[in-house]
């Protein structure tokens, strides 16, 4: 609950400096709000896994409101909110993640995969599982649905070969 010192590299303590009471400050809400997952150690980790999903669940949907809330304020359309603001968010963290794994490696194929898998993640089950799950909904209701898709074929493309061209160069690369 606060900020306390911490030892550097030779073990002497040193004073937080400005930025950690800010970034406590930020993030003191969070560090309340994830303390109620209980440990692993209980039940088998069941409890753990079922509230940890059931927060995620609650923060994206606090994020797609936000998002769609800034939109709103800004002006600009909710699909170019999910896909800058949103997808920023989403994508963000797998790049430090890229950054460090390329930094480990003697070459950056941990990087490479994880940002590929992650991307394609994104945009192939982001927009296929909601389709997926919509198309079920109203088959099952009766009801006809129809998709607005106007330039989303072009998107998937540009995606798909520019994917492309980058593991071709990397296969260049290594020869």
């Amino acid at each position: 609950m606060t900020v306390s010192p911490e030892p550097d590299d030779d073990g002497n303590e040193v004073e937080p400096k400005w930025y950690h009471y800010v970034m406590h400050f930020i993030s003191f809400f969070w560090k309340i709000f994830c303390s109620i997952i209980p440990p692993t150690t209980v039940l088998g980790a069941w409890p753990s896994f079922v509230l940890s999903l059931l927060f995620i669940g609650m923060m994206t949907a606090c994020v797609e409101q936000l998002g769609k809330l800034l939109g709103c304020v800004i002006g600009i359309k909710t699909s170019v909110t999910g896909i800058t603001i949103i997808a920023l968010g989403t994508s963000l963290p797998d790049t430090f993640a890229s950054r460090t794994a390329a930094l480990q490696g003697e070459n950056a194929d941990a990087a490479i995969g994880n940002v590929t898998g992650s991307n394609s993640v994104n945009v192939f089950l982001g927009l296929g599982l909601p389709w997926v799950i919509s198309t079920m909904y109203h088959l099952a209701k009766g009801t006809e649905y129809r998709i607005k898709s106007d330039n989303l074929t072009q998107s998937v493309i540009i995606f798909c070969i520019c994917g492309t061209i980058c593991l071709i160069f990397l296969c260049i690369r290594r020869k």
